[in-house]
């Protein structure tokens, strides 16, 4: 009888249910978007009851349209978009207020006041993380500091916290459970990465109670049940997103690396059981924890990946769909000296720049849309090269290979021009699913669904790109990007 992981893929603009059997094949897919909720400038929030209701019919719709047995299903695993943060009541289970998602950049002000105080290399040290907004930490203060609800229940005892990944579990186990595990905890800039726990002395700076976080278990264990249908199916296995990538790529050795072309751009590189700190602006972060056994990983982050196709989409009507952005820049005839740098809500890393700003710059007389969009295109594969050298120094070594996946990454020009500016081979998947591949491998995991050496055995089909640029041409147009950003940042 054929046996199935479920993965459950709760993303930044959509909710996902994916089937996967033994061989790690992908089988079927359930997918519904998210509403995406701007209430000011730099606000960016979700729906929490959105996010619950939209998993279970995913769950519903993937199972029921392809006639699946719900005794067939071994496992659960959860992969989240990280860091977003959302306070609920813990006798009503109703939210006191919207998710806080990842790219709210409201609490910038607090993130001020941390660093006025001399406290950024104490927090970095603990957290393997840079003070800034984008991680959950001064989320959950703002929303205790500015709900009244929540300073009422608070008093009481009857509130929790918890990212995408806790918030899901606690609801699927009919509120019995309340836990995340060592890879969303690492994201939250309250926990430390060198003791395992979280750290009281940053939870009191912040005024956050240790009551209300979750407990933090391994990535691959129990979490409880999901009842469908009076079977008890179990979820054995929880990663953010990007560390469920970076294992569905299979990135099991040293310095191996990824890169996710999502909503952002997402790249990590697996450092064993060593905290690796950057001397470039990259982030330290737990990839995931195996039977106590930790993985480390150096990541870097870049705010506006896809986005910036959604913006030329949305906001400025250039294409129809996202598919149409390959065939413009191959229409396009300039070459590459028009950039765009797509700072919508500030640089990731390895600037840092909350306060940089997006520009276009080269524009001439005859510039066109094709043209615009090619450079849109462009800057995903710039900033991905500013993360990849900061990363090389980092381990005073070349990275030789560099693994792809995210709906981005099937754009053929935007993967041949990003070869090409890093002179590096790129490996794209026959799948690019690596997200939710990586939480179905975590589950499978525990209940010996498959082991490492089996996963390892899998034969993976990739489509290999290899460099076409010289030197000297590479050197030139990096060269121009770096001008461009230097315009864009301290803006505000």
């Amino acid at each position: 009888m054929k046996k199935y992981i479920l993965s459950l893929d709760q993303g930044t603009t959509s909710s996902r249910a994916i089937l996967v059997d033994e061989k790690a094949n992908i089988v079927a897919i359930s997918q519904k978007e998210i509403t995406q909720i701007y209430p000011q400038e730099g606000w960016v929030e979700h729906d929490p009851i959105e996010i619950l209701n939209s998993i279970k019919e995913v769950i519903k719709n993937v199972i029921n349209e392809n006639n699946i047995d719900h005794k067939n299903i071994a496992g659960i695993g959860i992969t989240n978009q990280r860091e977003t943060s959302v306070v609920w009541d813990k006798e009503t289970g109703i939210p006191i207020h919207n998710a806080i998602v990842w790219q709210d950049t409201r609490t910038a002000n607090i993130c001020k006041d941390l660093k006025q105080k001399n406290l950024e290399k104490e927090i970095s040290s603990k957290t393997g993380l840079l003070i800034g907004p984008y991680f959950s930490a001064t989320k959950v203060k703002w929303l205790l500091d500015n709900n009244e609800t929540a300073k009422s229940k608070l008093k009481e005892g009857k509130l929790l916290f918890g990212t995408i990944d806790s918030w899901l579990i606690w609801n699927l186990t009919k509120e019995k459970y309340h836990l995340t595990d060592f890879s969303n905890a690492s994201r939250t800039m309250l926990y430390n990465i060198n003791t395992l726990e979280w750290d009281i002395e940053i939870l009191k700076e912040l005024n956050i109670p240790l009551s209300i976080l979750p407990e933090v278990k391994n990535s691959s264990d129990n979490f409880g049940t999901l009842n469908l249908s009076g079977q008890n199916i179990p979820i054995l296995g929880v990663l953010g997103d990007q560390q469920a990538s970076l294992f569905g790529h299979k990135c099991f050795e040293k310095y191996s690396t990824k890169n996710t072309y999502g909503t952002g751009c997402f790249t990590l590189m697996n450092t064993s059981d060593q905290i690796l700190r950057s001397k470039n602006g990259l982030l330290s972060t737990i990839a995931w924890g195996i039977d106590n056994k930790i993985s480390y990983a150096l990541e870097g982050s870049i705010f506006i990946g896809g986005a910036g196709i959604q913006w030329l989409r949305d906001e400025m009507g250039l294409i129809k769909s996202s598919n149409e952005s390959e065939y413009e820049a191959l229409k396009s005839s300039i070459e590459n000296n028009l950039y765009v740098v797509p700072a919508f809500n500030g640089l990731g890393a390895p600037h840092w720049d909350m306060n940089a700003r997006g520009l276009i710059i080269g524009i001439t007389r005859d510039t066109n849309k094709s043209d615009i969009i090619k450079a849109t295109l462009n800057s995903i594969a710039y900033q991905t090269k500013d993360v990849l050298l900061s990363m090389e120094d980092d381990i005073d070594d070349d990275i030789k290979v560099l693994k792809v996946d995210g709906g981005a990454s099937n754009n053929n020009y935007l993967m041949q021009f990003q070869s090409d500016i890093l002179g590096i081979i790129l490996k794209r998947p026959l799948n690019t699913e690596m997200t939710a591949l990586g939480a179905a491998f975590i589950a499978g995991l525990k209940n010996s669904f498959w082991d490492l050496s089996h996963l390892q055995s899998l034969n993976d089909i990739n489509t290999e790109f290899k460099p076409t640029f010289d030197k000297e041409r590479i050197n030139k147009l990096f060269e121009n990007w770096n001008n461009a950003v230097k315009r864009s940042m301290n803006w505000v």
